[in-house]
């Protein structure tokens, strides 16, 4: 992730929720990919300028399913 507009954390999975809520509510990103724990992609999605937790709640719900899944996850940010 050398790209200046690209950031990576690595967190444990019961975090995932809250940090993807943190990145929305930052709304500076573009793009967010969850990679797992041997760094294969688990899920992208692109986010929009005024996405509404509505929209979102979809995106939750998938996002708790991959959590579930992993025990340690890398969230990938495209600004």
């Amino acid at each position: 992730m050398d790209d200046e507009r690209t950031e990576a954390f690595r967190i444990k999975s019961d975090e995932l929720i809250t940090k993807l809520k943190e990145i929305i509510k930052e709304g500076n990103a573009k793009k967010v990919t969850i990679l797992g724990k041997d760094d294969r992609e688990i899920m992208s999605f692109p986010l929009t300028v005024g996405v509404a937790g509505v929209v979102l709640a979809p995106v939750f719900a998938a996002a708790a399913t991959a959590a579930a899944l992993a025990t340690e996850c890398t969230i990938v940010v495209e600004h």
